[in-house]
């Protein structure tokens, strides 16, 4: 039995998500941008097809699952779910406006897909799975509803000091605060950032062929001000702590973050290296 605690948790975050989910409609091409060269992956890995069945699990704007559609066309079918309806609302509205007509979108917990078993040809879910308070149980999940000989795509944020583009708010950010952020017990971006472990989730949920890889994903950014805006209002617990903060200390908080990004800086723009780890795997 789950206890109070960890289902106070999973309430928090999720009202967290639906609170920042306006920024991330406001960010949604650049959120694709961003993500393109993980999404180019991971559709080449998990291969979907034509006339299959795709679930993509913590969707945001949902342009994974956007882009899978095209390739399960004209017979297949994309669910876009995500557990903040507000941003099931975003994506709605994008598959409305890119025209597919292949594309439905629910409302779903990725710790409690509620789906039938084996509906699936193919789950995909992109920096998702490390917020989940349980990610063990989020995969079994996923082995639940995929189908025999159904496939897995997952990617999640390597390590923190290989991401600095992110980890230098969250260290700046605890600096300012004088804690941790997140705090123990709480997931955050880098909450599944060892390969190892990772693999061994899917590897508990009875999944096989298990795979993990380091895929490269530099972040080029033209001035501190673009990353800073659009990182605050991106990262969904920093941009609710950020939003709290009283003028004089957000504008501390600024100045910290700006004298730690200057080793990334060019006479033109921010240069940031980035890690994401690419999980595959197949139900037998």
């Amino acid at each position: 039995m789950q206890s109070a605690t960890t289902d106070e948790l999973r309430a928090q975050l999720h009202a967290m998500w639906a609170q920042v989910a306006p920024s991330w409609e406001q960010h949604a091409d650049y959120v694709d941008a961003r993500g393109a060269l993980v999404t180019e992956e991971m559709l080449e890995l998990a291969a979907p097809q034509p006339g299959e069945r795709v679930l993509e699990l913590a969707c945001g704007p949902g342009g994974l699952g956007i882009a899978a559609a095209e390739r399960v066309a004209p017979d297949g079918e994309v669910v876009l779910s995500d557990v903040a309806a507000e941003m099931t609302a975003i994506a709605a509205r994008r598959v409305d406006a890119s025209g597919l007509d292949n594309v439905t979108t629910l409302d779903l917990d990725l710790e409690r897909i509620d789906q039938p078993d084996d509906s699936y040809d193919l789950v995909l879910c992109r920096e998702g799975l490390m917020f989940a308070p349980d990610p063990g149980r989020a995969v079994r999940e996923i082995a639940r509803v995929l189908r025999p000989g159904g496939r897995v795509a997952i990617a999640v944020w390597g390590p923190r000091e290989r991401n600095p583009w992110l980890g230098l708010v969250l260290d700046s950010v605890s600096a300012q605060l004088g804690r941790p952020v997140p705090p123990p017990g709480v997931p955050g971006p880098f909450s599944l950032a060892d390969a190892d472990e990772l693999a061994g989730l899917l590897d508990a949920a009875g999944l096989v062929e298990v795979a993990v890889r380091d895929l490269p994903v530099p972040m080029r950014v033209g001035s501190f001000d673009e990353w800073w805006a659009r990182t605050s209002a991106l990262a969904g617990p920093l941009a609710t702590i950020l939003s709290s903060l009283p003028e004089p200390a957000a504008r501390a908080l600024r100045a910290r973050a700006h004298e730690a990004v200057r080793p990334y800086e060019t006479s033109a723009e921010l240069q940031f290296p980035g890690v994401t780890l690419l999980a595959t795997a197949r139900r037998p």
